[in-house]
C-alpha cells in the first residue's frame, strides 16, 4: 500500500505488459455507490484529458474490478513534496521552478474549465526524473458548477479563507491562494498560518486564515519580492491576488529573474489554430494540393544538383563568344528570372495568408466573434461591456483578457475592473465553446485614476 484516504487506496503494482510499475488507485468497498462511483469516473475522464501536460500525473488505464470497485492505474512516482518540504529545507530556486510548474498545470486545468480545489505539498508528487506533477483531481469540478457543488473534501491549511467560510466551493481566486500558500510552505517548511509549537487545530488555523496577515517565510534568503508575491495571492480579498495563475506564474518568474537564476518555462498548452499555423518559415513545404515552396536546404540541393549538371557552361559560352564575334549574344535572362521569382513570392505570400485566415477559421470552429467591446470609466474602475455577438449557444460562455491576463469565464456581457498603478486598462474578448477559445475582439482601452 502506498496511501490511503477517504475514499480509496492506493497500492503498488507491477504492470505485466507493458512490464513497469504503476500505482493502483482503488475505490474503497464500503463507500461504494452511484454519487462516489460518478465521481470517481470524472477524476479519471478529467485525469485522461489533462495527463498529457508534462506536470499533471500521468494515467495509463480506467476500469472497474471483478468485485465493482472501481479504479485508476497511474504513473508511479517514489516520493512526494509532502514528504521532503518539513524534513530538509528547500533551495528557492528549486521551489521558484516547482511553482511555475504547478501553477503552469493549474492554468492548463482552467482554461479547460477545471478547478483542482485541492492544491497541496502532498498531491505534488515527483517522477523518476525528479519533475513535480499534480495529483488527485478528486475533487476537481468544472469552473460553472464550482459555485454550487459541495466539496467532498477539505485541506484547511491551504484552502482559501472565502472557501472556508462556505462562500465559494471554489474559484480561479482560491486556487491563486492555494498556489501561494503551497509555495509558502515549500519555503517555511510549514503551512502559512501554522504556528510551531503553537495551536495548530483546525478551528485555530481557521480562525488565523480568516482574520491574521500572512506572516513572512522567516527565511533569510527569501527576497522581499517574493513575500510580497506569496502575501498578495493569500490576501484576503480575492480581487486583491494574482487574477489569473498565469499572473502568479509571470510573478515567480520575474523573481527567478531578479535572483539571476535560469526561467523555469512556460508549460500552457497553445490553442489548436496557434499550433497549425505556428509553422517554421524554413521548414513551410506545402501550402495545399499540387502548391510546393522550396526550402532554403532544397534550394541549396538543387543548385548544386544544376551546377554539377552543366559543369562546362562557362567554357563554352567563351568559346561559342570567340568564334561567333560577328554575332550579337543573348544576354543572360537575369530580368525576366527577377520577375518571376517576385511573382512566385507574392503569389507563395498570398497562399500562406489565405492558409493562416482558413487554418484560423477552421480552429475557432464557427465561434461567434465580439466586435463592440465599449469602456465607460467609473472613478477608478473601468467597466467593460458587449454586446450578443450572435450565433451562441447553451454552454457558451464570455473570456475577458484584461492587460494580457484571461479572467475566469462568465455568462454576463460586462466586467468591471479596478484600475492598476498605471491608470491604463486594456480589455479583449472571446467566446469559449467546448473549452476551446474563438477570435478575440479588439482591444479597448480606457484611461482611469490609477490606484
Amino acid at each position: 500500500m502506498l496511501g490511503s484516504g477517504g475514499f480509496a487506496d492506493v497500492f503498488l503494482y507491477e504492470q505485466n505488459m507493458p512490464r513497469r510499475l504503476v500505482a493502483v488507485k482503488v475505490l474503497l468497498a464500503e463507500v461504494v455507490n452511484d454519487e462516489v462511483r460518478q465521481m470517481f469516473q470524472a477524476e479519471a475522464n478529467l485525469m485522461a484529458q489533462l495527463s498529457s501536460h508534462p506536470s499533471i500525473l500521468t494515467v495509463y488505464q480506467a476500469s472497474v474490478a471483478a468485485d465493482g470497485r472501481p479504479y485508476l492505474v497511474m504513473e508511479y512516482c517514489s516520493a512526494t513534496l509532502g514528504q521532503r518540504y518539513r524534513a530538509v529545507q528547500l533551495p528557492i530556486a528549486e521551489v521558484l521552478s516547482i511553482g511555475v510548474r504547478i501553477a503552469s498545470a493549474v492554468e492548463t486545468a482552467h482554461r479547460q474549465g477545471v478547478l483542482h480545489r485541492d492544491i497541496k505539498p502532498s498531491n505534488i508528487l515527483t517522477t523518476a526524473y525528479g519533475h513535480p506533477v499534480l495529483s488527485d483531481f478528486g475533487i476537481a469540478s468544472t469552473l460553472g458548477q464550482a459555485e454550487s457543488s459541495e466539496a467532498v473534501g477539505l485541506s484547511v491549511p491551504w484552502s482559501a479563507p472565502e472557501v472556508l467560510l462556505d462562500e465559494v466551493a471554489g474559484t480561479v481566486a482560491s486556487e491563486v491562494w492555494s498556489l501561494g500558500a503551497t509555495v509558502y510552505s515549500l519555503l517555511a517548511g510549514r503551512s502559512p498560518f501554522e504556528v510551531p509549537g503553537g495551536d495548530n487545530g483546525t478551528m485555530a488555523l481557521v480562525t488565523r486564515i480568516e482574520k491574521a496577515k500572512v506572516p513572512p517565510t522567516g527565511r533569510a534568503d527569501v527576497p522581499a519580492s517574493l513575500e510580497a508575491v506569496l502575501a498578495r495571492s493569500m490576501s484576503k480579498r480575492p480581487s486583491a491576488r494574482q487574477a489569473s495563475a498565469l499572473e502568479f506564474i509571470r510573478d515567480l518568474q520575474a523573481v527567478e529573474e531578479e535572483l539571476a537564476l535560469p526561467q523555469t518555462p512556460l508549460e500552457v498548452a497553445m490553442d489548436d489554430w496557434a499550433i497549425a499555423t505556428a509553422v517554421d518559415l524554413d521548414e513551410r513545404t506545402r501550402l495545399g494540393a499540387g502548391s510546393v515552396v522550396e526550402t532554403s536546404s532544397s534550394r541549396r540541393r538543387r543548385r548544386r544538383a544544376s551546377t554539377a549538371a552543366r559543369p562546362s557552361t562557362r567554357t563554352a559560352d567563351s568559346r561559342s563568344h570567340g568564334s561567333m564575334s560577328g554575332r550579337s549574344r543573348s544576354a543572360p535572362p537575369t530580368t525576366r528570372r527577377l520577375l518571376l521569382g517576385v511573382g512566385v513570392a507574392a503569389a507563395v505570400f498570398v497562399a500562406l495568408v489565405v492558409a493562416g485566415l482558413l487554418t484560423l477559421v477552421r480552429g475557432a470552429g464557427g465561434i461567434p466573434v465580439v466586435t463592440d467591446v465599449k469602456a465607460v470609466t467609473d472613478g477608478a474602475a473601468v467597466v467593460f461591456s458587449w454586446d450578443d455577438p450572435g450565433g451562441l449557444r447553451q454552454g457558451d460562455s464570455y473570456v475577458v483578457t484584461i492587460d494580457g491576463s484571461a479572467r475566469p469565464p462568465q455568462e454576463e456581457a460586462t466586467l468591471t475592473v479596478a484600475a492598476g498603478e498605471s491608470g491604463r486598462v486594456c480589455a479583449t474578448v472571446a467566446v469559449a465553446r467546448d473549452g476551446k477559445s474563438g477570435t478575440p475582439s479588439a482591444e479597448r482601452c480606457a484611461e482611469v485614476e490609477a490606484r
